[in-house]
């Protein structure tokens, strides 16, 4: 059948959004398709001041500008979530941590892609430990393995849901596999990591805000079980990161790399978060785009098809694999503060400037990509900013590039005539673009 997936907008309707823009307040056509309001942005405003006094960037070489200078643009959403996060009833008991604090404002203002060095780079360094190319490179078989058996269920019932069915299933299983999280606990990880990440849009209805500090308070209770589990039975610390987490917190008895327990345990809950959303988002958003663009469904298949060997199948998907990444980017929305008065080609920024950068229209910029509207799955020297770029470039980017890889590879391979049965269900998040169910047939 004919979907209608994303739908148009005229230009006077995305001038119109674009010259109010309020991500506190976002109408519904923006979140089914933003991108007519960042190409008017692009070309008016680059540099959007919104009515909270927030910048809003939308120009490639803006955000790379940005993220470059680690220094003066910091990371650490101190400042920036008390107001949002750590408030009555919140902080307060029994919903406070132990440390006195709300629980989603004590997560995100402790994970790492909220933080600045040294935090920032002692827990980095060690999840980059057990995330090497030849780590990851083992892992391949076993991801294998887990995409063909999703496909076989696919395949006995005749279809199903592209998100629930498969994207979803794939990275809750890979990021458990990494922290080596007991297949029977698994069930709730990606219900609370919707309700802690869906916390991260620009506006919050209370009933969203208790739910995700009711998911950091059930995670946190289960992973200080996990945690002292894995004490006093480590893994191996090259492919078990809570081991080398952990291990790195012994070792700083000693002068290493220590990790306080409040560090620990929101790091584990930031990596099976962030392990599982983005990747999600990217497998659904791009097996649904090769349903919006047949023309390039059809160009995959043949490629792939005529491909001589499993190196050059790899290319193929690996070029495919980005250019999904740039024209639906998985996570849309970025955000600094400027510890001084500065500038950003050519722009002043005061001390104090909280800097949101717009990585879904910085990938669509024509003065960096020929075409960026169109999806073209043969694209070269793709420079997307989907995993970021600088000291704050997604760690596990390596990880969700082979996912992706072998994810939408097989998926085509086994079911090359997919369709889907009903227009599929967006998210209706700003930060995070992605399909919450897409019901399809195999054939």
């Amino acid at each position: 059948m004919n979907v209608n997936i994303t739908p148009s907008m005229n230009v006077a309707r995305a001038q119109e959004i674009a010259r109010t823009l309020d991500l506190r307040s976002l109408p519904r056509d923006f979140l089914d398709n933003p991108y007519p309001v960042y190409a008017a942005l692009r070309e008016a405003e680059p540099f959007k001041r919104m009515p909270d006094g927030a910048y809003f960037l939308t120009r490639h070489a803006d955000l790379v500008a940005v993220y470059r200078d680690a220094k003066v643009f910091s990371s650490d959403k101190q400042v920036e979530f008390a107001p949002k996060y750590n408030h009555a009833p919140f902080n307060q008991a029994p919903y406070a941590t132990a440390g006195g604090v709300a629980p989603l404002f004590e997560h995100h203002t402790n994970s790492l892609v909220f933080n600045d060095p040294p935090l920032h780079t002692r827990v980095r360094r060690l999840i980059m430990g057990a995330l090497t190319r030849r780590v990851i490179e083992a892992m391949e078989p076993g991801l294998v393995q887990l995409v063909d058996s999703l496909l076989d269920k696919i395949e006995a019932r005749g279809g199903g849901d592209l998100i629930e069915d498969f994207a979803s299933a794939i990275p809750v299983e890979i990021i458990g596999n990494l922290l080596d999280v007991p297949h029977a606990d698994r069930e709730p990880l990606r219900g609370w990591s919707l309700a802690i990440l869906g916390a991260l849009e620009p506006a919050l209805t209370p009933e969203q805000e208790a739910l995700g500090n009711r998911s950091v308070t059930e995670f946190l209770a289960y992973l200080r079980e996990l945690v002292a589990q894995r004490r006093q039975r480590p893994g191996d610390p090259e492919h078990d990161v809570l081991t080398r987490l952990i291990q790195g917190e012994k070792d700083g008895e000693t002068g290493g790399d220590a990790l306080s327990e409040v560090e620990l345990l929101q790091n584990c809950v930031f990596l099976l978060n962030a392990g599982h959303e983005t990747t999600t988002n990217l497998i659904g958003n791009a097996l649904i785009s090769l349903q919006e663009w047949p023309e390039q469904r059809e160009q995959l298949k043949a490629d792939l098809k005529q491909a001589a060997s499993d190196e050059e199948r790899e290319h193929i998907l690996g070029l495919a694999v980005d250019e999904f990444l740039r024209f639906e980017s998985s996570n849309q929305l970025g955000n600094r503060r400027a510890l001084q008065a500065t500038q950003v080609n050519g722009v002043d920024l005061p001390e104090g400037a909280l800097v949101t950068l717009c990585i879904g229209a910085a990938n669509r910029d024509p003065a960096v990509y020929e075409n960026p509207e169109q999806l073209d799955l043969r694209r070269t020297g793709n420079k997307h900013l989907a995993f970021g770029f600088g000291v704050h470039q997604c760690a596990g980017l390596s990880l969700a590039r082979l996912e992706g890889r072998v994810a939408i590879g097989r998926f085509l391979q086994r079911f090359p005539d997919y369709q889907l049965t009903q227009a599929p269900v967006r998210g209706g998040r700003a930060r995070f673009r992605g399909f919450l169910n897409a019901a399809f047939r195999t054939a």
